[in-house]
Protein backbone atom coordinates (compact mmCIF):
# COMPACT_ATOMS: atom_id res chain seq x y z
CA UNK A 1 0.00 0.00 0.00
CA UNK A 2 1.57 3.17 -1.41
CA UNK A 3 0.58 6.51 0.38
CA UNK A 4 -0.05 9.32 -2.62
CA UNK A 5 0.85 12.80 -3.66
CA UNK A 6 -1.23 13.71 -6.08
CA UNK A 7 -1.66 16.98 -8.23
CA UNK A 8 -4.27 19.73 -8.12
CA UNK A 9 -5.64 21.83 -11.19
CA UNK A 10 -5.91 25.14 -10.82
CA UNK A 11 -8.54 25.00 -13.76
CA UNK A 12 -10.35 28.49 -13.64
CA UNK A 13 -13.73 27.63 -12.81
CA UNK A 14 -12.31 26.31 -9.06
CA UNK A 15 -12.87 26.75 -6.31
CA UNK A 16 -10.49 29.26 -4.09
CA UNK A 17 -11.12 27.96 -0.35
CA UNK A 18 -12.71 24.69 -0.67
CA UNK A 19 -9.67 22.09 -1.57
CA UNK A 20 -7.85 24.08 0.90
CA UNK A 21 -10.54 23.64 3.85
CA UNK A 22 -10.76 19.69 3.22
CA UNK A 23 -6.69 19.41 3.41
CA UNK A 24 -6.85 21.97 6.18
CA UNK A 25 -4.25 23.90 4.16
CA UNK A 26 -4.01 28.07 3.55
CA UNK A 27 -5.50 29.39 -0.03
CA UNK A 28 -3.09 30.25 -2.24
CA UNK A 29 -5.52 33.03 -3.66
CA UNK A 30 -5.55 30.95 -6.62
CA UNK A 31 -8.20 28.61 -7.88
CA UNK A 32 -7.83 25.02 -6.88
CA UNK A 33 -10.32 22.28 -9.14
CA UNK A 34 -9.83 19.04 -8.83
CA UNK A 35 -6.99 16.31 -7.07
CA UNK A 36 -6.35 13.92 -9.43
CA UNK A 37 -5.61 10.37 -7.79
CA UNK A 38 -4.57 8.01 -9.90
CA UNK A 39 -2.28 6.96 -13.31
CA UNK A 40 -4.07 9.49 -15.85
CA UNK A 41 -0.96 10.45 -18.23
CA UNK A 42 -2.13 14.30 -17.69
CA UNK A 43 -1.32 14.25 -13.94
CA UNK A 44 -0.31 10.41 -12.26
CA UNK A 45 0.11 10.61 -8.52
CA UNK A 46 3.23 9.79 -7.20
CA UNK A 47 4.53 7.47 -4.63
CA UNK A 48 7.95 6.25 -2.82
CA UNK A 49 8.68 2.87 -2.40
CA UNK A 50 12.34 3.31 -1.00
CA UNK A 51 14.19 3.65 -4.30
CA UNK A 52 12.81 7.48 -4.73
CA UNK A 53 9.69 8.93 -5.93
CA UNK A 54 7.96 8.12 -9.05
CA UNK A 55 4.52 7.89 -10.85
CA UNK A 56 1.85 5.19 -10.49
CA UNK A 57 1.48 4.87 -13.76
CA UNK A 58 5.01 4.03 -14.01
CA UNK A 59 5.17 1.79 -11.49
CA UNK A 60 1.87 -0.09 -13.18
CA UNK A 61 3.63 -0.33 -16.35
CA UNK A 62 6.10 -1.89 -14.96
CA UNK A 63 4.30 -5.11 -13.19
CA UNK A 64 0.71 -4.35 -14.77
CA UNK A 65 -0.47 -8.16 -13.48
CA UNK A 66 1.39 -7.66 -10.52
CA UNK A 67 0.17 -4.32 -9.38
CA UNK A 68 -3.45 -4.88 -11.06
CA UNK A 69 -4.05 -8.76 -10.47
CA UNK A 70 -4.33 -11.06 -13.67
CA UNK A 71 -7.82 -10.86 -13.86
CA UNK A 72 -7.85 -6.62 -14.28
CA UNK A 73 -5.63 -6.84 -17.03
CA UNK A 74 -7.43 -9.48 -18.75
CA UNK A 75 -10.43 -7.38 -18.61
CA UNK A 76 -9.43 -3.99 -19.01
CA UNK A 77 -5.75 -3.95 -20.12
CA UNK A 78 -2.73 -3.05 -18.58
CA UNK A 79 -3.98 -0.29 -16.87
CA UNK A 80 -5.94 1.37 -14.17
CA UNK A 81 -9.17 1.79 -15.80
CA UNK A 82 -10.64 4.44 -13.16
CA UNK A 83 -9.38 8.20 -12.13
CA UNK A 84 -10.65 9.53 -8.48
CA UNK A 85 -11.27 13.26 -7.82
CA UNK A 86 -11.86 15.87 -5.66
CA UNK A 87 -13.92 18.26 -7.49
CA UNK A 88 -14.41 21.74 -6.18
CA UNK A 89 -16.70 24.25 -8.11
CA UNK A 90 -16.38 27.58 -7.86
CA UNK A 91 -17.98 28.75 -11.01
CA UNK A 92 -19.93 26.62 -13.54
CA UNK A 93 -18.06 24.12 -15.16
CA UNK A 94 -18.83 23.60 -19.33
CA UNK A 95 -21.85 22.24 -20.16
CA UNK A 96 -20.49 19.11 -21.61
CA UNK A 97 -21.19 15.56 -23.03
CA UNK A 98 -18.87 12.49 -23.39
CA UNK A 99 -18.95 9.89 -25.97
CA UNK A 100 -19.51 6.39 -25.67
CA UNK A 101 -16.72 4.05 -26.38
CA UNK A 102 -17.47 3.63 -30.03
CA UNK A 103 -17.55 7.12 -30.65
CA UNK A 104 -14.50 7.77 -28.62
CA UNK A 105 -12.64 5.04 -30.44
CA UNK A 106 -13.38 5.84 -33.56
CA UNK A 107 -12.71 9.82 -33.18
CA UNK A 108 -9.59 9.32 -31.37
CA UNK A 109 -8.40 7.24 -34.83
CA UNK A 110 -9.92 9.73 -36.94
CA UNK A 111 -8.10 12.77 -35.91
CA UNK A 112 -4.90 10.97 -35.37
CA UNK A 113 -5.17 10.10 -39.09
CA UNK A 114 -5.72 13.65 -39.90
CA UNK A 115 -2.75 14.53 -37.54
CA UNK A 116 -4.52 16.57 -35.21
CA UNK A 117 -2.08 17.45 -32.46
CA UNK A 118 -3.09 15.83 -29.03
CA UNK A 119 -3.14 19.37 -27.44
CA UNK A 120 -4.49 21.28 -30.16
CA UNK A 121 -7.19 23.52 -28.98
CA UNK A 122 -10.01 21.96 -31.47
CA UNK A 123 -9.06 18.56 -30.90
CA UNK A 124 -12.27 16.36 -29.40
CA UNK A 125 -10.80 13.34 -28.39
CA UNK A 126 -7.72 12.88 -26.46
CA UNK A 127 -8.01 9.38 -25.95
CA UNK A 128 -9.72 6.02 -27.28
CA UNK A 129 -11.97 5.73 -24.16
CA UNK A 130 -15.43 6.65 -22.65
CA UNK A 131 -15.58 8.34 -19.39
CA UNK A 132 -18.32 7.87 -17.52
CA UNK A 133 -18.57 9.56 -14.69
CA UNK A 134 -19.94 9.47 -10.95
CA UNK A 135 -20.04 12.68 -8.32
CA UNK A 136 -20.49 11.91 -4.91
CA UNK A 137 -21.42 15.29 -3.16
CA UNK A 138 -19.69 16.53 -0.04
CA UNK A 139 -20.96 19.62 0.46
CA UNK A 140 -24.53 20.51 -0.85
CA UNK A 141 -23.76 20.47 -4.64
CA UNK A 142 -25.66 21.86 -7.79
CA UNK A 143 -25.79 20.41 -11.47
CA UNK A 144 -27.35 20.93 -14.74
CA UNK A 145 -27.91 16.56 -15.80
CA UNK A 146 -30.32 15.83 -18.78
CA UNK A 147 -32.63 17.20 -21.04
CA UNK A 148 -36.26 18.67 -19.09
CA UNK A 149 -39.39 17.18 -21.28
CA UNK A 150 -39.17 19.96 -24.31
CA UNK A 151 -43.10 20.78 -22.96
CA UNK A 152 -41.69 21.78 -19.73
CA UNK A 153 -38.68 23.53 -21.17
CA UNK A 154 -40.84 25.38 -23.30
CA UNK A 155 -42.85 26.74 -19.97
CA UNK A 156 -39.31 27.47 -18.59
CA UNK A 157 -38.15 29.85 -21.49
CA UNK A 158 -41.85 31.30 -22.07
CA UNK A 159 -41.98 32.45 -18.92
CA UNK A 160 -39.12 34.88 -18.86
CA UNK A 161 -41.15 36.91 -21.61
CA UNK A 162 -37.68 37.13 -23.69
CA UNK A 163 -39.42 37.81 -27.15
CA UNK A 164 -36.61 36.31 -29.08
CA UNK A 165 -36.71 33.06 -27.01
CA UNK A 166 -40.77 32.52 -29.01
CA UNK A 167 -39.01 30.19 -31.86
CA UNK A 168 -37.40 28.07 -29.46
CA UNK A 169 -40.74 27.81 -27.41
CA UNK A 170 -42.72 27.21 -30.43
CA UNK A 171 -40.11 24.59 -32.18
CA UNK A 172 -40.13 22.73 -28.28
CA UNK A 173 -43.69 22.30 -28.65
CA UNK A 174 -43.89 21.91 -32.27
CA UNK A 175 -42.26 18.05 -32.90
CA UNK A 176 -41.93 14.68 -31.16
CA UNK A 177 -39.17 15.34 -28.23
CA UNK A 178 -36.11 13.60 -30.20
CA UNK A 179 -37.04 15.97 -32.76
CA UNK A 180 -37.92 19.12 -30.67
CA UNK A 181 -34.32 19.28 -28.53
CA UNK A 182 -32.05 18.26 -31.29
CA UNK A 183 -33.76 21.41 -33.44
CA UNK A 184 -33.23 23.78 -30.71
CA UNK A 185 -30.22 22.93 -29.28
CA UNK A 186 -28.51 23.34 -32.54
CA UNK A 187 -30.57 26.20 -33.63
CA UNK A 188 -29.29 27.95 -29.79
CA UNK A 189 -25.38 26.93 -30.81
CA UNK A 190 -25.53 28.17 -34.27
CA UNK A 191 -27.44 31.47 -34.04
CA UNK A 192 -25.68 34.55 -34.29
CA UNK A 193 -23.28 35.76 -32.04
CA UNK A 194 -24.56 38.82 -31.43
CA UNK A 195 -28.10 38.38 -31.79
CA UNK A 196 -27.48 35.63 -29.33
CA UNK A 197 -25.58 37.65 -26.72
CA UNK A 198 -28.76 40.22 -26.83
CA UNK A 199 -30.75 37.50 -26.11
CA UNK A 200 -28.96 35.82 -23.29
CA UNK A 201 -28.73 40.04 -21.48
CA UNK A 202 -32.72 39.42 -21.77
CA UNK A 203 -32.62 36.44 -20.84
CA UNK A 204 -30.01 36.69 -17.57
CA UNK A 205 -31.88 40.01 -16.43
CA UNK A 206 -35.52 38.28 -16.40
CA UNK A 207 -34.16 35.00 -14.24
CA UNK A 208 -32.82 37.72 -11.75
CA UNK A 209 -35.84 39.19 -11.55
CA UNK A 210 -38.24 36.33 -11.57
CA UNK A 211 -35.93 33.90 -9.53
CA UNK A 212 -37.46 30.61 -8.24
CA UNK A 213 -37.07 28.18 -10.83
CA UNK A 214 -34.51 30.68 -12.95
CA UNK A 215 -32.42 31.27 -10.16
CA UNK A 216 -29.98 27.91 -10.78
CA UNK A 217 -29.68 30.00 -14.29
CA UNK A 218 -29.53 33.80 -13.48
CA UNK A 219 -25.64 33.61 -12.39
CA UNK A 220 -24.82 31.82 -15.51
CA UNK A 221 -24.07 35.39 -17.70
CA UNK A 222 -21.96 36.48 -14.82
CA UNK A 223 -19.19 33.83 -15.57
CA UNK A 224 -20.28 33.52 -19.51
CA UNK A 225 -21.73 36.76 -20.96
CA UNK A 226 -23.00 36.36 -24.34
CA UNK A 227 -22.31 32.43 -23.99
CA UNK A 228 -25.33 30.40 -26.04
CA UNK A 229 -24.72 27.77 -23.31
CA UNK A 230 -26.66 30.28 -21.07
CA UNK A 231 -29.95 29.35 -23.09
CA UNK A 232 -28.84 25.59 -23.87
CA UNK A 233 -28.69 25.09 -20.18
CA UNK A 234 -31.95 26.14 -19.76
CA UNK A 235 -32.93 22.70 -21.70
CA UNK A 236 -31.79 21.03 -18.78
CA UNK A 237 -33.01 19.53 -14.89
CA UNK A 238 -31.42 21.17 -12.52
CA UNK A 239 -30.27 19.28 -9.37
CA UNK A 240 -28.90 19.71 -5.41
CA UNK A 241 -27.05 16.69 -3.88
CA UNK A 242 -27.27 16.70 -0.65
CA UNK A 243 -23.61 15.78 0.85
CA UNK A 244 -23.50 11.81 0.56
CA UNK A 245 -25.99 11.58 -2.53
CA UNK A 246 -24.56 10.99 -5.69
CA UNK A 247 -25.68 11.29 -9.50
CA UNK A 248 -24.33 9.23 -12.83
CA UNK A 249 -23.74 10.07 -15.52
CA UNK A 250 -23.57 8.27 -18.90
CA UNK A 251 -22.68 8.57 -22.56
CA UNK A 252 -24.36 11.42 -24.20
CA UNK A 253 -25.75 13.25 -21.24
CA UNK A 254 -25.33 16.77 -21.24
CA UNK A 255 -24.46 18.06 -17.78
CA UNK A 256 -22.87 20.94 -15.82
CA UNK A 257 -21.28 21.68 -12.12
CA UNK A 258 -22.43 24.67 -11.08
CA UNK A 259 -21.11 25.04 -7.45
CA UNK A 260 -19.91 22.36 -4.91
CA UNK A 261 -17.54 20.20 -3.67
CA UNK A 262 -17.51 16.91 -4.60
CA UNK A 263 -15.99 12.80 -4.76
CA UNK A 264 -15.70 12.00 -8.60
CA UNK A 265 -15.09 9.12 -10.19
CA UNK A 266 -14.50 8.14 -13.98
CA UNK A 267 -13.63 5.81 -16.43
CA UNK A 268 -9.85 6.87 -17.45
CA UNK A 269 -10.35 9.33 -19.81
CA UNK A 270 -10.65 13.10 -20.81
CA UNK A 271 -12.64 13.24 -23.94
CA UNK A 272 -15.33 15.98 -23.36
CA UNK A 273 -17.29 17.66 -26.04
CA UNK A 274 -18.33 20.89 -25.04
CA UNK A 275 -21.98 22.90 -25.93
CA UNK A 276 -21.30 25.90 -23.86
CA UNK A 277 -20.47 28.23 -20.89
CA UNK A 278 -16.90 27.86 -22.16
CA UNK A 279 -14.46 30.24 -23.89
CA UNK A 280 -13.01 26.70 -25.26
CA UNK A 281 -14.10 25.24 -28.96
CA UNK A 282 -17.04 23.86 -29.42
CA UNK A 283 -17.01 21.39 -32.44
CA UNK A 284 -21.38 21.73 -33.07
CA UNK A 285 -21.43 18.96 -35.76
CA UNK A 286 -19.47 16.31 -33.73
CA UNK A 287 -21.45 17.20 -30.74
CA UNK A 288 -24.78 16.50 -32.33
CA UNK A 289 -23.44 12.89 -32.94
CA UNK A 290 -22.90 12.35 -29.66
CA UNK A 291 -25.96 13.70 -27.58
CA UNK A 292 -28.66 11.48 -26.90
CA UNK A 293 -31.53 14.00 -27.70
CA UNK A 294 -34.21 12.01 -24.83
CA UNK A 295 -35.88 13.70 -21.56
CA UNK A 296 -33.99 12.23 -18.73
CA UNK A 297 -34.61 12.90 -15.22
CA UNK A 298 -31.51 13.17 -13.15
CA UNK A 299 -31.33 9.98 -10.97
CA UNK A 300 -30.22 10.45 -6.96
CA UNK A 301 -28.03 7.90 -6.16
CA UNK A 302 -27.88 7.20 -2.36
CA UNK A 303 -25.19 4.45 -0.79
CA UNK A 304 -26.72 1.09 -0.35
CA UNK A 305 -25.47 -1.73 1.65
CA UNK A 306 -24.20 -2.13 5.67
CA UNK A 307 -20.60 -1.03 6.48
CA UNK A 308 -19.43 -0.21 3.18
CA UNK A 309 -22.22 2.12 1.57
CA UNK A 310 -22.13 1.41 -2.29
CA UNK A 311 -22.97 3.45 -5.21
CA UNK A 312 -24.21 1.55 -7.73
CA UNK A 313 -23.97 1.86 -11.58
CA UNK A 314 -23.71 -0.06 -14.83
CA UNK A 315 -19.93 0.51 -15.46
CA UNK A 316 -17.31 -2.17 -14.88
CA UNK A 317 -14.49 0.36 -15.19
CA UNK A 318 -14.82 1.78 -11.39
CA UNK A 319 -17.02 1.35 -8.43
CA UNK A 320 -17.35 3.67 -5.97
CA UNK A 321 -18.07 3.11 -1.55
CA UNK A 322 -17.90 4.53 1.31
CA UNK A 323 -17.19 3.81 5.08
CA UNK A 324 -18.43 5.97 7.63
CA UNK A 325 -16.29 4.58 10.58
CA UNK A 326 -17.77 5.22 14.10
CA UNK A 327 -15.41 5.48 17.48
CA UNK A 328 -14.65 1.85 19.05
CA UNK A 329 -16.37 -0.35 16.04
CA UNK A 330 -15.27 -3.02 14.40
CA UNK A 331 -12.31 -3.08 12.04
CA UNK A 332 -13.35 -3.90 8.27
CA UNK A 333 -10.94 -5.95 6.21
CA UNK A 334 -11.48 -5.00 2.62
CA UNK A 335 -11.86 -7.34 -0.57
CA UNK A 336 -8.09 -7.77 -2.42
CA UNK A 337 -8.80 -8.87 -5.72
CA UNK A 338 -9.07 -5.69 -7.53
CA UNK A 339 -6.46 -2.71 -7.13
CA UNK A 340 -8.00 -0.04 -5.17
CA UNK A 341 -7.60 3.64 -4.03
CA UNK A 342 -8.74 5.03 -0.69
CA UNK A 343 -9.47 8.31 0.35
CA UNK A 344 -10.16 10.09 3.36
CA UNK A 345 -12.64 12.82 3.57
CA UNK A 346 -13.14 13.45 7.07
CA UNK A 347 -11.90 12.34 10.66
CA UNK A 348 -8.44 10.33 10.78
CA UNK A 349 -9.31 7.01 9.87
CA UNK A 350 -6.57 4.04 9.65
CA UNK A 351 -5.79 1.83 6.40
CA UNK A 352 -3.54 -0.76 7.50
CA UNK A 353 -0.96 0.68 9.28
CA UNK A 354 -1.17 4.60 7.60
CA UNK A 355 -3.31 6.85 9.50
CA UNK A 356 -5.48 9.56 7.08
CA UNK A 357 -6.19 12.44 6.79
CA UNK A 358 -9.08 14.76 5.17
CA UNK A 359 -7.65 14.72 1.40
CA UNK A 360 -4.92 12.19 1.83
CA UNK A 361 -5.25 8.83 -0.16
CA UNK A 362 -3.34 5.53 -0.37
CA UNK A 363 -3.00 2.95 -3.68
CA UNK A 364 -3.60 -0.61 -2.71
CA UNK A 365 -2.50 -3.15 -5.16
CA UNK A 366 -4.72 -6.45 -6.15
CA UNK A 367 -3.72 -9.11 -3.59
CA UNK A 368 -2.88 -6.50 -0.61
CA UNK A 369 -5.33 -7.39 2.30
CA UNK A 370 -6.10 -3.68 4.01
CA UNK A 371 -8.16 -3.04 7.45
CA UNK A 372 -10.02 -0.08 7.80
CA UNK A 373 -10.05 1.24 11.57
CA UNK A 374 -10.23 4.36 13.60
CA UNK A 375 -12.96 7.33 13.30
CA UNK A 376 -13.88 9.23 10.28
CA UNK A 377 -15.03 8.38 6.39
CA UNK A 378 -13.24 6.49 3.70
CA UNK A 379 -14.21 6.26 -0.02
CA UNK A 380 -13.45 3.40 -1.51
CA UNK A 381 -12.75 3.16 -5.43
CA UNK A 382 -11.86 0.12 -7.30
CA UNK A 383 -13.35 -1.81 -10.48
CA UNK A 384 -15.87 -4.55 -11.09
CA UNK A 385 -14.42 -8.03 -12.15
Amino acid sequence: MDRLTNTIRPYAWGSTTAIPALLGAEPTGEPQAEMWMGAHPGAPSRLDRGAGGTTLSAVIAADPEGELGSAAVAKFGPALPFLLKILAAGAPLSLQVHPDLAQARAGFEDEERRGVPIDAGHRNYKDANHKPELICALTPFDGLCGFRPPREAADLLEGLGVDSLKPYVDLLRAHPEEAALREVLTAVLTADREEMARTVTETAAAAERLGGPYAPYAGLVHDYPGDPGVIAAMLLNHVRLQPGEAMFLGAGIPHAYLDGLGVELMANSDNVLRCGLTPKHVDVPELLKVVVFEPSAPGVLRPEGGAEEVYETPIDEFRLSRFVLAPGGAPHTLPDAAPQILLCTAGAPTAGELTLAPGQSVFVPAGEKVELSGSGTIFRATLVL
